[in-house]
């Protein structure tokens, strides 16, 4: 099994060696990660269900690098603030800052409504650079939603396939 280098819990810095198991998660784990100096986000009696069905309003939506406007477009964060923003929702702005969000758990355990959290386009930069909203688990896979400056350049619905597993780092549960 391949393993995904995640957190060094001790230095709290990302490591890129995936053999030092200890250091690691695998797609199978089912352990959370604790998060040192956490941002605890606040879902009040907002429902995973509604947040999905609003996000997939927005499906084609331009990418747009540093935007969080719907009329200019989004980048990933940018899609994520406005979407949680629209129920009130306060949360980090960037994806680097989604880092010291509480709740980390393996993609095995995710169920709509996590975010999940990936590297930039370069995934030998194990560190955050996109994330999205799982939309969909069980027997057929993961699907997520997210804004993606790649071959879509937009919001769309994405299987967590090959290329985005090399790229992934995390889930994070905000709903209960």
């Amino acid at each position: 099994m391949k393993y995904y280098s995640l957190i060094c819990l001790l230095s709290m810095a990302f490591c890129s060696r995936p053999e030092n198991k200890s250091n690691t998660v695998s797609l199978k784990s089912s352990h959370a990660i604790a998060v040192k100096d956490s941002i605890h986000i606040n879902t009040m009696n907002v429902r995973s269900n509604d947040l999905i069905s609003y996000a997939q309003t927005l499906k084609g939506i331009p990418y747009k690098y540093g935007s969080v406007d719907p009329n200019v477009g989004f980048d990933c964060s940018g899609f994520i603030t406005y979407v949680f923003n629209h129920f009130h929702i306060t949360v980090p702005r960037s994806t680097q800052e989604f880092s010291r969000v509480a709740n980390r758990i393996n993609v095995s355990r995710s169920k709509p409504g996590d975010l999940i959290i990936f590297t930039g386009t370069d995934s030998t930069k194990r560190s955050e650079g996109h994330m999205g909203i799982i939309t969909e688990t069980g027997a057929n896979g993961i699907n997520f939603i997210h804004s993606t400056s790649g071959k879509a350049y937009s919001v769309t619905t994405t299987p967590l396939n090959a290329y985005y597993q090399g790229r992934y780092l995390y889930v994070i549960r905000l709903f209960k």
